[in-house]
Parts: structure tokens; C-alpha cells; sequence
């Protein structure tokens, strides 16, 4: 079935490997190995429908509070996957972007992250954004002393700023803010992600755990988004 009202930018929130894999009498990082799966199956039905920004939330500056050994194989996941996934973006025009606190991951995942941002820099299908070691509050902070920087000579000038102007000092620079934001596992909140992006932002939230989310239920959630009345605090 076609869907109607394609939205421009999906974001989702992957939740639930570690449930998934404590059903399953496995290790949490085995979570978060067979959600490496339906990443690809996300980002396939996301090309295949038209999206053109699908960003994901990987991993939150709180979660570097996590285990040592959890936080180092999920790092070393990244690293796999992007190792693994050049195939998959250059195959289907995909640009891959990582957001987040980049000084605190590792030199090397760090080069690999730049090798493959410019080796997609000129595709243009799709967008794929993963956010790693980042947060809502983080990303507002940063950008207020940029802004501080930047005016610290000129405060009259900050009279003129505008909302719009605000954006151009987040990470986010550049990218439209979600339409949609999807979150798995049954838990109903944000958790410190994307916190001015979202302002008018449509939620779904849904009971499947992120390793069975697949491109079935990701269509689903396009489909439910397609039924809804966006007005952004105005009246049609």
C-alpha cells in the first residue's frame, strides 16, 4: 500500500536491546548486535519510501555512566558496523553523518567515522545521522557559547537574534528538524534527545523492542504518521 504523506526526517529512539536479550537468557551487547540489524532494515525502507533523513540515536552522553566493558563492545560494534556498512551506503546514495560529543570517543573510531563521511559526502539519496555521545541539553549548551563567543563584542547585537538563528549553532546545523521520532521497547519519553529539534516533532511510540523493529513495523509507523493533523499551534 502507498503511503501518502511521506515525512521528510525520521528519528528514532532504539530501545529495548538489553530486554530483548535478557528474554533471551543472552548478554546485552547480543541486543545490541541484532539491532545492528534492523538498522539496515530501517535504512532500506527508508531509501525505498523516500525519506531523506533518517537519524538514530546510538548512544547518549548519559550512557557513558554504563559498564566499562558494555560501553567498549558497543564502541567496538560502531566500529564494525562502519567498517562493515560501506557497501550498503554507497549502494543506495547514502550520506552517513555522526553527531554528538565527538571528543570523547577514540581516536581511531574517530578516523573512521571521518573516512566514511567523506567517502559518502557526495551521496545525496538519503541522509543517515547517528548520534553518539549526545545529548538534548548538551547540544543547547554548546550552542549558547558559541553564540557567546560570537557576540561577546557585539551584545547589542543579540537584540536582532531570532529562534532561527539559534539553530545554526547546533550540531544539527543545516538539517531539518525531525517530523517524525519513533521509539521502541514501550517507554514514552525523549531522554534528553533532541530537545529544541523536537518542538513540534509527531511521536509514535511502540511496544516492539528495537531487534524486531524491521522494515514492516517501520512502514507501520510511517503509515500512522500519515493520519496526522500537523498545525504547529495554528488553526486549519
Amino acid at each position: 500500500m502507498e503511503i501518502k504523506r511521506i515525512p521528510r526526517h525520521v528519528s528514532i529512539i532504539m530501545d529495548g536491546n538489553g530486554r530483548w536479550a535478557k528474554q533471551r537468557g543472552k548478554e546485552r551487547i547480543y541486543g545490541h548486535f541484532e539491532g545492528a540489524e534492523s538498522v539496515r532494515a530501517c535504512a532500506e525502507a527508508a531509501v525505498e519510501e523516500g525519506v531523506r533523513y533518517l537519524s538514530l540515536f546510538a548512544f547518549s552522553e548519559e550512557n557513558w555512566g554504563r559498564p566499562e566493558e558494555e560501553v567498549m563492545k558497543l564502541m567496538d560494534l560502531m566500529m564494525d558496523s562502519i567498517k562493515n556498512e560501506v557497501g550498503t551506503f554507497m549502494d543506495n546514495d547514502i550520506r552517513f553523518l555522526v553527531l554528538g560529543n565527538r571528543a570523547r570517543l577514540s581516536p581511531s573510531l574517530n578516523k573512521a567515522i571521518d573516512g566514511l563521511e567523506q567517502m559518502t559526502a557526495g551521496n545525496d539519496r538519503m541522509t543517515m545521522i547517528i548520534f553518539l555521545s549526545y545529548s538534548g541539553k548538551w547540544d543547547i549548551l554548546q550552542a549558547a557559547k558559541k553564540l557567546a563567543l560570537r557576540y561577546k563584542d557585539d551584545p547589542e547585537g543579540l537584540d536582532s537574534l531570532e529562534i532561527k538563528d539559534f539553530d545554526n549553532y547546533l550540531v544539527t546545523a543545516g538539517i531539518p528538524d525531525p517530523d517524525l521520532l519513533i521509539r521502541t521497547s514501550g517507554e514514552e519519553r525523549i531522554s534528553n534527545y533532541l530537545l529544541w529539534q523536537c518542538a513540534y516533532t509527531e511521536f509514535y511510540f511502540t511496544d516492539i523492542l528495537w531487534p524486531d523493529f524491521r522494515k514492516n513495523e517501520f512502514r507501520a509507523a510511517l503509515e500512522e504518521y500519515a493520519q496526522r493533523d500537523r498545525r504547529y499551534g495554528k488553526v486549519k
